[in-house]
C-alpha cells in the first residue's frame, strides 16, 4: 500500500498499478444444485482487468464456505470451536459426547461439511447446555472420566447462568443477531420497550418476567445479573453463544414487534435510553418516595406499562417506525 493506495502487481498492465476491491456475484452448482456467492474482487485502476491479489483466494473459499453454510442452515467451523471453548472439551471427546464417530469433529474442523442431521445436533448442544448436559451423561462412559467431568462442570455452570424464561432468551438472542452490538444498559430498555408494544399491539405479554424500578430506569433482574459483569460495554463472551440461532423459533409477529424497537429505540445509546424511561410514567410512578439515587425493588406491573402504551399509541401511533420516531423524538 502506497499513500493510502493498494499497489500490486498487473498481468494485463504488465506493472505495478493500484487498485480498488469489489464485490462480484458468481454461480456454482454443488451437489447438482445452482448457488449465487458475493465475492471479493480486484480490480485494475488502469486497464479496469481483475488482478490476482495474494490472499484474496483463500479469503474468496472461505467467504463461500461460509455462504453455502447459511445458505443450507449448516452449522460453522468457527461455532463448532466456540463449542469446544465454552464446554471445556477436546475434539475426540466432543465427537462421542454427541454421538459421533470419534474423528468427526476434527474432519468437520479441517472443512468437511456436516450432514444437516448432524449439523442440528452441534447447533442445539451450542444453544442448549441442558442438551449438552443430557448427551455428556448419555455418553459418559465412552468418554473418559477427566474429559467428562471437566465437560459436565462447564455445561452445568452455563446452565445455571441460564434463568430466563425462554421468550426471554429468543428475544435476547435476536436483538443479538440483528444488533450486532449492545450494551446491557441499552438492552434492559429495549426488553421495557419490546414489551410495552408488545402489549399493545398483540394483546399479551412477550415474556413472563416482570421489571423493577431501579435507579438506571426499568430492569429486568435475572437479565441483569446475566450480563452484570460487562457494566457498560458491549456484551461479548463466548459463553453467551448459545444465544446464537435460538431466534429462529420466534413467529414472525414477535420478530416484527421487536424490529420495530430495534429500528427506533436502537439507534440510540443505553444512557439515551435511559433518560426516555426516567419521563415515562411507569418508572416514575414505581420509584414515588424515593430518593433519585435510592435503590429499590419496586416492580413496575405490566397493567401499568400496557397501559402507558395505550396512550402512547394514542397519541403517536406505535404501529410503524415512522409513529414511535415521532414518540422518541419528543424527549430529545
Amino acid at each position: 500500500m502506497t499513500n493510502g493506495r493498494m499497489i500490486d502487481f498487473c498481468t494485463s498492465c504488465r506493472k505495478e498499478t493500484s487498485y480498488r476491491i469489489c464485490k462480484k456475484n458468481v454461480q456454482k452448482v454443488i451437489k447438482d444444485k445452482p448457488y449465487e456467492f458475493e465475492i471479493s474482487i480486484a480490480v485494475c485502476d488502469e486497464c479496469g482487468k481483475e488482478m490476482d491479489i495474494p490472499g484474496l483466494l483463500d479469503a474468496n473459499i472461505k467467504s463461500i464456505d461460509e455462504q453455502y453454510r447459511r445458505t443450507e442452515g449448516l452449522i460453522s467451523i468457527d461455532d463448532i470451536q466456540k463449542i469446544m471453548d465454552i464446554y471445556h472439551i477436546g475434539k475426540a471427546p466432543l465427537s462421542v459426547a454427541l454421538g459421533f464417530g470419534e474423528i468427526t469433529i476434527t474432519r468437520y474442523l479441517s472443512g468437511q461439511m456436516p450432514s444437516k442431521e448432524y449439523s442440528d445436533i452441534i447447533k442445539r448442544a451450542l444453544s442448549s447446555p441442558d442438551y449438552m448436559i443430557k448427551l455428556l451423561n448419555e455418553n459418559a462412559e465412552k468418554m473418559g472420566e477427566t474429559a467428562y467431568k471437566k465437560a459436565i462442570k462447564a455445561a452445568e455452570e452455563i446452565a445455571g447462568l441460564f434463568c430466563i424464561s425462554d421468550k426471554m432468551l429468543l428475544t435476547i438472542s435476536y436483538i443479538f443477531e440483528q444488533m450486532k452490538e449492545v450494551t446491557p444498559l441499552a438492552l434492559q430498555k429495549i426488553l421495557y420497550f419490546i414489551q410495552g408494544i408488545y402489549m399493545v399491539l398483540v394483546g399479551k405479554p412477550l415474556y413472563k418476567e416482570d421489571c423493577m424500578a431501579w435507579v438506571h430506569g426499568p430492569v429486568y433482574e435475572d437479565v441483569y445479573e446475566l450480563f452484570k459483569d460487562f457494566k457498560y460495554d458491549p456484551i461479548e463472551d463466548d459463553r453467551f453463544a448459545i444465544f446464537k440461532d435460538r431466534f429462529e423459533e420466534l413467529g414472525e409477529r414477535e420478530k416484527k414487534v421487536i424490529d420495530l424497537v430495534i429500528n427506533t429505540f436502537g439507534k440510540y445509546s443505553g444512557k439515551v435510553l435511559e433518560n426516555i424511561t426516567h419521563a415515562e410514567l411507569p418508572w416514575k410512578n414505581a420509584r414515588l418516595g424515593y430518593e433519585a439515587s435510592e435503590p429499590s425493588r419496586e416492580i413496575i406491573s405490566k397493567d401499568e406499562i400496557r397501559n402507558y402504551f395505550v396512550s402512547v399509541a394514542n397519541k403517536y401511533g406505535i404501529d410503524t417506525e415512522e409513529k414511535l420516531n415521532c414518540y422518541i423524538q419528543s424527549y430529545m
